[in-house]
């Protein structure tokens, strides 16, 4: 099918052209351009309020699942008694100072690609084989970044497992949910005083709100693998974004509930400087944002005066940022090709080092005066010798590094100035973009900062934020904040309507025909079609960046088929992340997804090719699409405006 449409303004076709599809490539005209597929007939130019009844569900109970970079969990409540959020059951094994109820996310399969075990069953089974047997299994740890990084996203996608073998990535995230979905439904039914039967139950996924179409698309292709639900119940399955529903989960907090770390220093409830009672301010805030349910990926949009401020980092910032500086320390200290083969050659030994590195992190802190202990698996130890014929001991003199040293103990000894090397070009990405984000004159003068998420349990992040930001506004931890996204999960599961306007990451739209006006358009861009000139490529505008878009707005186009008897009408979707742009060859444009109107099952097909020679029933056939922008996802419908028929529409972003 062709990339771009030929857009009518007065809703009238264009009488007598050719519709025969095109299967010119996106880009300059070609000299197939004149072959159009289908005509837009109503394009708006904006979203417009479309008021929807909510449709009753019978779900009984919604289970949320924080699938997490470093560790993921699920919690769930019955609809009956949405008050009450029951915790995932706490898990044997675990690692020092973890206090919360999540697992690594850490997977274990078989050397013939069966799952074994997820979390810390995972990491334990792999730590007990056989080093030369290990090489075999497959062993796949923070698997999530690689959604995030990967930008031609598709279902073929592979991950490579720390021995070196790629498996398909949406096996992997469906053996994991999969995992998940089983314990979560036993739990359930062990509480739960009835029977219930699959369709009771609501799922709810969370995703960074960084995340694009494509990667939400494929958690959502990933469940359905993984049986959560089937694609013929969509509505069962709702994705999150996870600064969202932190931000739902706060809007609950009562004051005993947070701790503030703000710098300002309190007496009595009262500010020195002798300002409100922060009691008054933090619930009239709270009140604030409960009442607008604005949401953005960064921000949310204030009340009148107080303002309520939502983070989300907006890039690999968490965590795992540490984790990466240590494995670069390690490959300057004995050489990245060691590491590299040390990585290859005996993986169980070196996850046993990250988690090794896992558990003192968590224990660092501003204030630590002594050094850490990192235990070095023998392996390690014996495995450099042979490869560099000096022992590690050596290698740390040589590396002048006076902050790391040996220990007899066979442990690698970090000062507290190392750890504090590690932590600082994290907690420095953090604390820039978040500086850069309240100079936004949205955001001026926001009295209230939540840090939540696993990364907001470190003290030295904790630290820097009250460092940098503390004299301007408060800083806030919530009780449990490694579980605030999880919470705000099951609250956003059990009322998608929470939050009610969103702004739009990019701008989407289609390609699409117009009158060609001399002087306005460039002549490459001219197009004559039956003694007509048209401008091709023009970018049909569905919905523009840091655009608002309301719960329930909608954008309509109407569509015909291209010539009798077409089974299908496909439109390709283009995105730009600016707003500043006329044609979708334009640099920065590029093709992200299409929707699929099959016109098979909705009989449009047989009705058009029953109409008379002269095709004037045909020719009026209208496929009206609808488009929901406003949601975690982007959604389509359509109709056959003739029969008043469903036409079976779906919207694709992974197979470009």
């Amino acid at each position: 099918m062709a990339d771009v449409l030929q857009l009518n303004t007065n809703s009238l076709q264009v009488p007598g052209e050719d519709r025969s599809a095109s299967t010119s490539p996106s880009g300059s005209p070609s000299p197939s351009r004149n072959e159009c597929s289908i005509t837009p007939l109503t394009p708006s130019p904006s979203p417009r309020t479309e008021v929807r009844p909510r449709v009753a569900r019978p779900f009984s109970v919604v289970v949320a699942i924080d699938f997490g970079t470093t560790s993921s969990g699920y919690a769930f409540s019955f609809t009956e008694d949405p008050e009450t959020i029951h915790m995932m059951r706490r898990w044997e094994g675990g690692d020092p100072g973890v206090a919360n109820q999540k697992s690594p996310t850490c997977l274990l399969l078989t050397p013939d690609l069966r799952f074994h075990s997820f979390g810390f069953a995972a990491r334990d089974s792999y730590h007990d084989l056989d080093p030369e047997e290990a090489r075999h299994w497959l062993y796949f740890d923070k698997f999530k970044m690689k959604i995030h990084s990967t930008s031609d996203l598709t279902m073929e996608t592979e991950l490579e497992s720390v021995n070196g073998r790629r498996v398909r990535a949406i096996e992997v995230f469906a053996h994991a949910l999969r995992f998940f979905r089983e314990h979560a439904l036993k739990e359930v039914k062990d509480q739960s005083s009835s029977v219930l039967e699959g369709n009771e139950v609501r799922w709810v996924i969370t995703v960074p709100a960084v995340w694009r179409q494509p990667a939400k698309q494929f958690m959502r292709e990933a469940a359905y693998l993984a049986g959560l639900v089937t694609p013929d119940s969509p509505e069962q399955l709702l994705i999150a974004l996870e600064p969202e529903a932190a931000s739902i989960y706060c809007r609950k907090l009562r004051l005993h509930q947070v701790i503030d770390l703000s710098q300002r220093p309190v007496t009595n409830g009262l500010d020195v400087e002798g300002s409100r009672h922060f009691d008054s301010s933090f619930r009239q805030a709270r009140e604030q944002l409960r009442r607008a349910r604005h949401s953005r990926t960064f921000l949310v949009e204030s009340g009148t005066g107080e303002l309520w401020s939502e983070m989300q980092t907006g890039g690999p910032y968490g965590a795992v940022g540490v984790d990466l500086a240590f494995e670069a320390m390690l490959c300057q200290i004995f050489g990245a090709d060691f590491i590299e083969s040390f990585k290859a050659k005996r993986p169980a030994a070196w996850v046993d080092l990250t988690i090794a590195f896992e558990a003192r992190k968590r224990t660092a802190a501003p204030g630590r005066a002594n050094s850490l202990n990192i235990s070095l698996p023998f392996s390690f130890i014996d495995f450099y010798k042979r490869h560099r014929g000096q022992s590690v001991e050596t290698a740390l003199r040589k590396s002048n590094m006076n902050f790391i040293k040996w220990s007899s103990q066979g442990m690698l000894r970090l000062s507290a100035e190392a750890m504090h090397e590690l932590f600082q070009p994290t907690i420095n990405n953090i604390i820039k973009h978040i500086e850069n984000l309240v100079q936004k004159e949205e955001v001026k003068g926001v009295h209230f900062l939540f840090l939540v998420g696993g990364f907001a349990e470190s003290p030295m992040l904790q630290r820097a934020a009250q460092n940098a930001l503390g004299r301007n506004c408060r800083i806030i931890i919530p009780h449990d904040v490694g579980l605030t996204i999880l919470k705000g999960a099951v609250l956003f599961g059990l009322d998608p309507t929470v939050v009610r306007v969103r702004r739009c990451p990019l701008t989407y739209g289609v390609g699409v025909l117009n009158r060609f006006v001399e002087g306005r358009h460039p002549r490459d861009k001219l197009l004559i079609k039956d003694g007509r000139e048209w401008c091709t490529d023009i970018l049909d505008r569905f919905v523009s960046v840091d655009q608002s878009v309301a719960l329930g707005e909608v954008v309509r186009r109407s569509y015909t088929p291209a010539r009798m008897g077409q089974r299908k009408i496909i439109i390709n979707i283009y995105c730009s992340d600016t707003d500043d742009i006329t044609y979708i060859t334009e640099p920065g444009v590029r093709k992200c997804g299409a929707i699929t109107l099959d016109l098979l099952e909705s009989g449009a097909v047989a009705a058009s090719a029953g109409d008379n020679d002269k095709g004037s029933a045909f020719e009026r056939r209208e496929i009206r699409t609808t488009m929901q922008f406003g949601d975690t996802e982007i959604k389509v419908t359509a109709v056959d405006v003739a029969t008043g028929q469903l036409v079976r529409a779906s919207i694709d972003f992974l197979s470009n």
